[in-house]
């Protein structure tokens, strides 16, 4: 079955959403990206990151990454995962997205598309739980990725791991989720206190969305993009992409925080407590992208990932480091499609 939503929309483009099962039953989809000339290259999925949804990869700008890849000839496939905000609430945590949702949506799009062998480009949290499913050979027909400002390595600014450490233990009494949108409408006494907070302390701009996300997840002001780096259009938009993320996976972030590398949550017996116990069970190559200026997990975050992997297979995988940008701007940038994208673009095509 595929339907249409309203949601994904972008000038002369097809939007069809395709339900897939993950492996323990939580019903998630993929959207299919048609632009109006078939595609010459293979398939490429983007894994969005915590909070978010698959629209976070359409942002209104000239050209954002899906423009820009359906133009390079790429056949275009956005996954909403377990944590996607398109989604019911739950308490998800890096483990069930890296060994049920994953694996189950790379499965789908090579189902669809006839094609043996993908492409990722996965962001953030989408990064950290699908370089899980990388490193356990659970997604072997992906051969080509590029993460996106964190994976197996979370390293985060001083404020970030007070906020890890000492506020997230007393928010979890209160509240199972965190939600930017209380930036807009606080509903609740966490709801109040946090906004009340956030409104205290942080004052880059008059969007309480933006400011919310700043406190959610980073230490910056703004911390996940530079506002220099936004138009309005986007500034606004954004107010309308971040909702629920579940104290679930703040506990297991601190604790991966805490011991300077991924580890499991501990809800299943497949992963071990170290993500970094066995050698990666993959051949795909990876190029490890970070904004110089991010303020969500530092650049230090992906030169550990990218030494780790290059000691094992030294030559293969990459390393950018993108001068001017930060966490999410990256991909929302109003000047990306020229600063970032061309990069992305010559990792992807190296086979």
């Amino acid at each position: 079955m595929v339907q249409t939503l309203k949601k994904y929309t972008g000038e002369g483009l097809v939007f069809t959403t395709v339900p897939f099962v993950a492996g323990d039953g939580f019903g998630c989809n993929l959207i299919h990206v048609k632009g109006s000339t078939a595609p010459k290259k293979g398939p490429v999925l983007l894994v969005h990151g915590a909070g978010v949804s698959a629209s976070i990869f359409l942002a209104p700008v000239k050209k954002n990454i899906v423009d820009y890849l359906l133009e390079e000839g790429y056949d275009v496939w956005l996954e909403n995962w377990r944590s996607s905000i398109d989604l019911p609430p739950n308490q998800w945590t890096l483990d069930q997205a890296a060994l049920y949702d994953h694996p189950f949506a790379v499965k789908k799009v090579v189902e669809e598309t006839g094609q043996p062998r993908i492409k990722a480009i996965i962001h953030c949290q989408g990064s950290t739980s699908f370089m899980m499913s990388v490193v356990m050979g659970l997604v072997p027909q992906v051969y080509n990725i590029i993460s996106n400002a964190v994976s197996l390595h979370p390293v985060v600014p001083d404020f970030s791991r007070f906020k890890l450490g000492y506020l997230v233990p007393v928010v979890k009494m209160m509240t199972p989720y965190l939600n930017p949108q209380w930036g807009v409408q606080p509903r609740g006494f966490a709801a109040i206190m946090i906004n009340t907070l956030v409104r205290l302390t942080h004052h880059e701009c008059s969007n309480g969305v933006c400011k919310q996300v700043s406190f959610t997840y980073g230490s910056g002001f703004p911390a996940l993009w530079r506002h220099e780096n936004l138009n309005e259009e986007t500034h606004e938009w954004i107010s309308h992409e971040f909702a629920h993320v579940p104290m679930s996976f703040y506990r297991q972030i601190a604790l991966s925080v805490k011991e300077g590398h991924l580890r499991s949550a501990g809800d299943n017996d497949f992963f071990p407590a170290s993500l970094l116990e066995h050698q990666p069970q993959t051949d795909a190559r990876i190029t490890f992208f970070a904004g110089e200026k991010n303020l969500c997990f530092l650049p230090l975050s992906q030169q550990k990932s990218f030494e780790y992997f290059d000691r094992i297979r030294p030559n293969y995988h990459g390393l950018q480091l993108v001068p001017g940008y930060s966490h999410l701007d990256i991909f929302i940038g109003r000047n990306a499609f020229r600063d970032v994208f061309p990069l992305m673009a010559q990792a992807l095509s190296l086979n």
